[in-house]
């Protein structure tokens, strides 16, 4: 029995997440909330169910991309759909999401099973899409002390815009300093 023909994959395949009739749906909201265009989150929520079939039925523990934990994440929110439809209904079981313990250990432990996530992706699914699934040594090798900023509550200027900025304002105040010690 090939993929197309195995139930796990034809109940993914065909799954819609969330109320079909919302003003927002699924792949809008994953859009907005994560500053992609539409077809890329339905490119993510395609690549999420390939990530769930390996969860169900890979040897192994299996360990998603950044953007697939961000699909993942939103599915959660949608409780009653994630627990009482999805879980039940289409993968058979309960899949559930754990936080990392944090530490170099359990960098290594979710590096190594990325890595081997990504191996058999491969095996089953052809290559995986780099946008989507960055190699292991790009989707851990960054600063783990990183955390995400939600653009309207912040502003971000380049490193060579800021820099320029504070020795203007630095030149600002000294000549505002100088014309009111001297005028």
């Amino acid at each position: 029995m090939g993929l197309p023909d195995d139930p796990l994959w034809q109940g993914l395949s065909a799954y819609q997440i969330g109320p079909s009739d919302a003003s927002l749906p699924f792949a809008a909201r994953l859009a907005r909330e994560n500053r992609w265009n539409e077809d890329f989150a339905q490119r993510v929520i395609g690549e999420y169910k390939r990530f769930c079939y390996l969860a169900v039925t890979a040897s192994h523990e299996v360990t998603p991309s950044d953007a697939i934990d961000q699909a993942w994440h939103l599915h959660l929110a949608y409780t009653r759909d994630y627990w009482e439809r999805f879980c039940p209904d289409v993968l058979g079981r309960a899949l559930h999401h754990g936080p990392t313990e944090g530490g170099a250990a359990e960098r290594d432990r979710y590096f190594e099973q990325y890595a081997r996530t990504l191996k058999s992706y491969e095996a089953l699914f052809g290559p995986a899409p780099e946008e989507i699934w960055p190699a292991a040594s790009r989707r851990f090798g960054r600063d783990p002390r990183a955390f995400r900023v939600h653009p309207d509550e912040v502003t971000i200027w380049p490193r060579n815009q800021a820099i320029l900025g504070a020795a203007a304002a630095a030149v600002l105040l000294f000549g505002l300093g100088w014309l009111l010690g001297h005028g």
